[in-house]
């Protein structure tokens, strides 16, 4: 991951407060916001502005909507969280989304998909995340798992009970929380954790809500569960998240921002947007873009949101991106 200017310590006070609000605050209410700023002011921009896609870069695009109607009041942003997967399957692909969130590269599939229906997508890397694995902070047994142990939990047919995977730990069955299989972020841990051990296993409670997977994991001393850091660090003081180390041979890494940036976190991986050329051929699309691009490095996207900001050098790039696409 390119290197940037961030080095400074999350606020999971501020972080709190926005996933609070981000939570309840539905696409519908945000644009009646919009309706009653209108009268305060009026760039001439207006439109509508569709967002689909990950969970985990859901948070980065909510911030981003709602600075950016503030700026526009007669632009209509909605963000949806449908999972990566789910996005460019049902939403973007098709023609009926902006911009897609994605926690893990387009898949060629779906490049075929969108191709069929006249969808170019652009590929924009816009953040980065260390990926998460957590417990019940009622788990005094275990603080640092290998790719190999998680494999062993996660994998179909694997370990059943604690004392599976170590005999030092409870014989006591699993509790597993994690993303929908539309989710980017299950994509990738299936393809980077469990590897070649197999498929992912099925038995488990899937959601693209992460809050759910962290009241079930706050509520059982025997579950476990993975998300995207942003998750962890508004909760905190609700689970325990567990280093984690790629072989027995490795040092335990901590989840953290400034581990992801430097690469020393095992699940640190990059977060990117795709908005489609023929979308930003529309100027309230091609300006929300680039209001994303240009606020992707900045330290609110640590601060408040709590993921690492892209480069200067990643900003320039994917602007460049932009404006070819738009042809300007």
């Amino acid at each position: 991951m390119p290197d940037n200017q961030f080095g400074r310590t999350v606020d999971a006070v501020s972080r709190r407060k926005f996933l609070a609000a981000a939570g309840s605050v539905g696409a519908v209410a945000i644009a009646g916001c919009a309706e009653n700023e209108a009268s305060d002011g009026d760039d001439g921009l207006s439109g509508e502005v569709v967002v689909k896609g990950s969970s985990t870069v859901y948070p980065i695009s909510v911030q981003m909507q709602e600075r950016f109607m503030e700026q526009h009041p007669n632009v209509n942003v909605t963000v949806d969280s449908t999972g990566s997967g789910g996005g460019f399957q049902n939403h973007f692909c098709p023609g009926d989304s902006d911009i897609n969130g994605a926690s893990r590269p387009i898949k060629s599939e779906e490049q075929d998909l969108c191709a069929e229906n006249d969808v170019t997508p652009i590929e924009m890397n816009v953040a980065g995340d260390a990926l998460t694995v957590a417990v019940s902070p009622d788990n005094d047994w275990v603080d640092c798992m290998s790719f190999d142990e998680l494999a062993q939990i996660w994998q179909e047919g694997g370990a059943e009970t604690w004392s599976d995977v170590n005999s030092d730990w409870p014989d006591e069955e699993f509790v597993l929380y994690g993303p929908d299989t539309t989710s980017g972020t299950f994509d990738w841990f299936t393809e980077n954790v469990i590897g070649e051990a197999g498929n992912h296993r099925t038995d488990y409670e899937p959601t693209e809500d992460d809050n759910i997977i962290i009241e079930g994991l706050e509520n059982d001393p025997y579950a476990i569960g993975y998300f995207g850091y942003a998750y962890y660090a508004e909760n905190e003081d609700r689970v325990k998240a567990l280093s984690v180390k790629e072989d027995d041979s490795s040092e335990c890494g901590e989840p953290g921002l400034q581990a992801a940036k430097e690469g020393t976190y095992p699940m640190a991986r990059p977060l990117y947007i795709y908005p489609s050329e023929e979308s930003v051929q529309r100027e309230e699309v091609y300006e929300f873009v680039k209001f994303y691009l240009e606020n992707s490095s900045a330290d609110w996207i640590a601060d408040e949101v709590g993921y690492v900001p892209s480069s200067q050098d990643q900003v320039d790039e994917n602007m460049s991106k932009l404006d070819e696409a738009a042809g300007n």
